[in-house]
């Protein structure tokens, strides 16, 4: 195992960051022309943006930021990647949002690299894996709300994240990974990336760590956020090897399978004015 898990993903990111720019899995030709790519139930639940300061947390290469830019918000976005950064800062330039912010820090050192606060922090979807300790997450989100503010994260369920995901067959559900919280990182030998399976990533490992909901609620509780709401869907926003295909690019369970699992979750909370 590295040594530093943390620096060990920094670089595989740099390296995702190039095969994530030309992929059909991004479109981001498209994204440039026209449109957002948030998801609609994510619109709803924030609600209006427009004129709202506005930070995502673990940006990549700023889609979902340019989106809330799209929808009239003042963003910011924040990642540990300079190589995902300095594609976003490109992307916005030239779709013709040059006040769009990008910030480089690892999520824990981010209050010493960002002033301020913001009335939206944001953060979704695959966000959770990649941090070893879920109080500190909820720490600095916390800390970049303005009071009266919100906080929302849409992410996998740690239900679905417990099941074995590759090579098993629609249906087959293996438990093979923790639920709770671990302080060693799982390790897994990279190939390719989830957006394009069959690019050239060469001597990469990802290191990731998993979270209960409990624990995610619960720090976002003790970090001094109220819950608003806490939903849980049916359906994820990626390709599992036990789902299969659904409508608007969702991934599910198989419809004769018996019983149901929670896919994915939102969480939006708000910090006392």
């Amino acid at each position: 195992m590295s040594d530093d898990p943390i620096r060990a993903n920094n670089l595989l990111w740099d390296d995702w960051t190039a095969i994530h720019e030309r992929s059909e899995f991004y479109d981001l030709e498209g994204f440039k022309r026209s449109g957002v790519r948030l998801r609609d139930y994510e619109i709803a639940e924030i609600g209006d943006v427009a004129g709202k300061d506005l930070l995502h947390l673990q940006c990549h290469f700023g889609i979902d930021t340019l989106s809330w830019a799209r929808l009239g918000a003042r963003v910011t976005g924040a990642d540990f990647s300079q190589a995902a950064l300095d594609l976003a800062r490109r992307v916005a330039d030239e779709i013709g949002v040059p006040d769009a912010r990008f910030v480089r820090s690892d999520l824990y050192d981010l209050p010493n690299a960002l002033d301020g606060d913001f009335d939206v922090v944001y953060t979704s979807r695959g966000v959770l894996g990649w941090l070893p300790d879920i109080r500190r997450w909820a720490q600095v989100a916390a800390h970049f709300v303005r009071p009266g503010g919100l906080f929302y994260i849409t992410e996998i369920h740690p239900v679905a994240n417990a099941f074995e995901n590759e090579g098993v067959e629609p249906g087959e559900l293996r438990l093979e990974y923790p639920y709770w919280e671990h302080p060693e990182p799982l390790v897994f030998p990279v190939i390719g990336s989830y957006a394009d399976p069959t690019a050239d990533v060469v001597d990469r490992t990802e290191y990731g760590w998993d979270h209960s909901l409990g624990e995610i609620v619960t720090a976002l509780i003790d970090a001094g956020l109220v819950i608003r709401s806490l939903r849980e869907y049916p359906f994820c926003s990626w390709k599992l090897d036990f789902l299969t295909g659904g409508e608007n690019d969702t991934w599910r369970l198989p419809p004769d399978i018996k019983g149901e699992l929670p896919l994915f979750f939102s969480i939006l909370a708000t910090k006392p004015a």
